[in-house]
């Protein structure tokens, strides 16, 4: 959600803040703001709205020096407002900046009234700067006063702190929410995510829960959460720093749709011999766990979910397990049964959402094992996770999820088939399913060159407002993500049905003003579901219908863009594309905002 940009260096850091707010845009804010210490003072200057309005106040009033952190601010605690913008300071000594939720603020800020502090936000953060500056008049060593307040704080938060009596000393601190540490030549760095500081490092240290380190131009310390000194591995960035652009395109999720025939190949790479599965793909102790896997419980939220859903069909399919798919944000709260030999698959494009982290954590000692199937190395899931099998996805900067979600089901085909060896596949079976995934980019190609033709059929939905989208089978899940994209990006109303379920209610919202849009592969479902868009049409509904090449005719109120004929199994990697190109279609022609539409941020890293 919120953005975090710091530096400490040997050059003026204000245009490195401003360019790494900007590349932390795609997450979502309503603010944003930046504290320099000039050598003598701390200077602040913040804005309401885009990165550009503090640009332009920069260019007007601007601020300097060589020790500064940043900050983009999504409303948790107060309104949106340029006092309640980031960062915070107690004085004009200590400026922070923070990514979470301080869970125990109020009675925090009763104590801190009580003492004399004032409040000029309505904020939680705004009481961790003037708890440290209470902690510095007991304790003069900002380290111990931090590691203080530290203790005090019930919630999850990442931390930045600048004080005005260390001019070369940048303070940092994460528990529950994403950071890390970009590692320079002269020159230290933190941030939120990695993507904002490539313009000036590809080394990055990735800090664990509880850890407080202090970064100087030469130096980085680091403390564990008991106090003792500890090394953190440095890693280069895997990715060009071009793939954090949008290049020749309008919008970061087209980028990111016309990307996913490569992606399909780089999730692939390295994990296949010729037509079989390399299972040490999923790290040493895969095979074990494997063998010992009785059933799967996958916990995911959002688009996460979707990929879940789709997987529970593989799962019990091909490898004849029991499969539960949950929503974590509600599997943390239940009292929920995990029988013996269960695998937990968590899924998380960032590896950093809150909810699936915090299901994980409970259910964790419960489980045979732990498996994450994420977009980051070095994210919180995989660290904490027994294994993991990365997407290769690359950076993914549209809110709304493309490449990730189909990368996320070619690794849980990966992992479905790995689960399947030991209840039967056999080799045949294996080497037929790894050829089809081969045949992916080719197949992705061949979706995306029907652009054109969506783009038309996307205008019948500009003056819509709500839509019902229809699948069966693995195409439900399908369905489901087809409805989210829409309604994340166009604003229009959406929601997903079995079609099967459409004469137990759906049917009555059918008119002619309701699209219904689905998807149809020629598998042993199609005679249901043509069954099923004849009740649609006999009540008015207009259809639009992506199907395999020869199964259904465009005719009046029916309105069919066909695809290459796919194996079973690829269906929905396959018709998850034209669903995307439609929601995006959609939203260009309703003006939205595509990248970051309205109330909704990337990392969902807060409850």
């Amino acid at each position: 959600m919120c953005g975090i940009v710091g530096a400490v260096s040997e050059r003026q850091v204000s245009g490195i803040l401003l360019e790494g707010l900007s590349r932390l845009e795609y997450r979502g804010y309503d603010s944003a703001g930046m504290a320099i210490h000039d050598g003598q003072s701390v200077n602040r200057l913040r804005r309401i709205g885009k990165v550009q309005a503090l640009k332009e106040a920069q260019s007007e009033s601007p601020i300097s020096g060589t020790l500064g952190i940043a900050h983009t601010r999504w409303a948790t605690h107060g309104v949106p407002a340029e006092h309640n913008a980031h960062p915070h300071m107690s004085g004009d000594r200590i400026a922070v900046v923070h990514n979470g939720i301080i869970e125990n603020y109020e009675p925090l800020k009763q104590q801190l009234m009580a003492d004399g502090y004032q409040f000029s936000s309505e904020t939680d953060t705004e009481v961790i700067a003037h708890l440290l500056h209470r902690s510095l008049s007991k304790e003069p060593e900002l380290r111990l006063a931090l590691a203080s307040v530290l203790t005090q704080l019930e919630g999850a938060f990442a931390l930045g702190v600048v004080d005005q009596a260390q001019p070369e000393q940048l303070y940092t601190a994460r528990k529950g929410s994403p950071l890390v540490i970009g590692v320079g030549i002269g020159e230290n760095f933190i941030a939120s995510d990695q993507l904002a500081l490539l313009p000036v490092t590809d080394r990055f240290m990735f800090l664990e829960d509880g850890d407080l380190a202090c970064l100087t131009r030469e130096a980085i310390q680091v403390w564990n959460e008991s106090g003792q000194v500890v090394e953190r591995s440095v890693s280069r960035y895997e990715h060009s720093a071009s793939a954090a652009e949008k290049g020749e395109f309008k919008h970061f999720m087209m980028k990111e749709i016309y990307e996913q025939p490569s992606v399909m190949a780089d999730v692939l790479e390295g994990r296949l011999a010729g037509d079989r599965l390399l299972e040490q793909c999923f790290g040493a102790e895969a095979s074990e766990l494997f063998d010992n896997t009785k059933q799967v419980l996958i916990l995911a939220c959002g688009t996460s979910y979707h990929a879940g859903m789709v997987a529970r069909y593989w799962i019990e399919a091909l490898a004849n397990l029991p499969c539960s798919v949950e929503v974590a944000s509600e599997f943390r709260y239940r009292k929920a049964v995990v029988p013996e030999g269960t695998l937990l698959l968590t899924i998380s494009q960032s590896g950093e959402t809150a909810d699936t982290l915090a299901a994980l954590r409970n259910v964790q000692s419960r489980v045979a094992g732990s498996l994450a199937i994420c977009n980051v190395p070095g994210s919180s899931l995989v660290r904490e996770s027994q294994l993991s099998l990365m997407t290769q996805a690359g950076p993914e900067i549209g809110v709304a999820s493309t490449k990730a979600f189909t990368s996320q089901l070619v690794a849980l085909m990966l992992t479905t088939v790995a689960l399947a060896r030991r209840q039967g596949l056999s080799d045949d079976q294996e080497m037929k399913i790894m050829h089809s995934l081969r045949q992916l980019p080719s197949l992705l190609e061949q979706v995306i060159e029907l652009d054109d033709q969506i783009q038309t059929m996307s205008e019948s939905f500009a003056e819509k407002h709500h839509s019902l989208f229809l699948g069966r089978g693995a195409l439900y899940p399908v369905a489901m993500e087809g409805a989210l994209k829409l309604k994340e990006i166009s604003y229009i109303h959406a929601e997903a049905y079995p079609a099967g379920e459409l004469k137990h209610g759906p049917l009555a919202l059918v008119d002619k003003e309701m699209p219904v849009i689905a998807v149809a592969p020629r598998n042993d479902m199609l005679d249901k579901l043509k069954a099923n868009l004849q009740e649609v049409r006999a009540r008015g509904g207009e259809l639009f219908v992506f199907a395999e090449q020869g199964t259904l005719q465009s005719e009046e109120g029916i309105h069919v863009i066909e695809l290459p004929a796919v194996d079973d199994w690829l269906e929905p990697l396959v018709y998850t594309v034209p669903l995307q190109l439609l929601s995006y279609h959609v939203a260009v022609l309703k003006g939205t905002d595509v990248d970051q539409p309205r109330n909704l941020a990337k990392s969902v890293t807060v409850e």
